[in-house]
């Protein structure tokens, strides 16, 4: 049956255009960053007025509490889906569920490793002492919230920031764009510092961004960041970015700040940024080495999207 319709060149080439800015990276980047922020707020009022609302015992507050932040760390994985598939136009891989627990998995084990590794150094150290310990019933108090910032947080940071930041401006300048605002966002916290956000940015900003580098996927990010928060609070009983945190195990902490991160947190200590930034710049080089760096996209414009890049 012939089309009836008749075209409008002009109206098609404004609606190519309009997909074009739309679809272009800052703009991507503004949209997305604002879209999972403000819906990470709305989503803690309405929850919060929800359960206020309801006549629930202190600790079923905080059961309720937990399942809320599940909850959002699978709203925001649905969110972040359907921003990719709707608004960019692909399927978003980088969440895909192929492969998902192997690196999720890995993900967990290099962030308790490096937790614990750390905890190691402050206790040779004499900042850190085990005097007593609580029941496995701490375990649950934290494991909803870790999933929850373990989540957010990765689709906030590396999968829009670095991933958009990266598409435009290239890899190295996303690392660090990325690193400096994960550790910026982390000023706000209780007990920190200019030194404990410095801290967070050199180790776990590149540390998280190259364990997405590698994979180029989230998962691996997501299960070190849950990691790292669950060993350093939930089993060594020490306070996660400046929240205090019990723990199975009851320490003592105590010496110079440098060295046991202070109120903060372990995360705020030296033994936590050699490490973990050796462990990040280990990580960079096995990316850079598969080739996963790429250039900015006026390089790019330049001698062609498929042009190696590596520096």
């Amino acid at each position: 049956m012939p089309n009836i319709m008749p075209e409008n060149p002009a109206a098609n080439r404004a609606a190519v255009i309009l997909l074009s800015i739309l679809r272009c990276p800052p703009v991507l980047l503004i949209l997305g960053a604002a879209a999972i922020i403000m819906a990470n707020v709305g989503f803690a009022v309405i929850s919060h007025n929800i359960m206020a609302g309801l006549p629930l015992s202190p600790a079923q507050y905080q059961t309720a509490g937990q399942v809320t932040d599940v909850l959002w760390a699978l709203v925001a994985l649905a969110l972040y889906w359907a921003f990719v598939r709707f608004v960019e136009g692909r399927e978003p891989s980088e969440i895909g569920a192929r492969g998902a627990m192997r690196e999720w998995g890995i993900g967990l084990a290099i962030g308790a490793g490096v937790m614990a590794a750390t905890v190691a150094v402050i206790a040779l150290g004499g900042g850190y002492r085990v005097i007593g310990w609580n029941g496995p019933w701490v375990l649950p108090l934290h494991s909803a919230a870790v999933i929850s910032a373990g989540v957010w947080e990765e689709i906030l940071f590396r999968g829009i920031i670095f991933r958009l930041i990266e598409r435009w401006l290239g890899t190295w300048v996303a690392l660090i764009a990325s690193a400096a605002l994960f550790g910026a966002a982390h000023l706000a916290n209780p007990n920190a510092s200019l030194i404990a956000g410095f801290a967070i940015a050199i180790e776990a900003g590149i540390l998280l961004g190259a364990a997405y580098l590698v994979t180029r996927r989230l998962w691996a990010a997501i299960g070190l960041h849950m990691a790292w928060n669950f060993t350093q609070g939930a089993f060594f009983g020490i306070a996660v970015s400046g929240f205090d945190t019990p723990g199975i195990l009851i320490p003592r902490i105590s010496g110079p700040e440098l060295l046991t991160g202070g109120t903060f947190g372990a995360e705020a200590s030296l033994p936590a940024m050699v490490l973990a930034t050796a462990l990040g710049l280990a990580l960079l080089w096995l990316a850079w080495a598969r080739g996963h760096f790429i250039a900015p996209s006026l390089h790019r414009l330049i001698h062609g999207e498929a042009t190696p890049y590596r520096g």
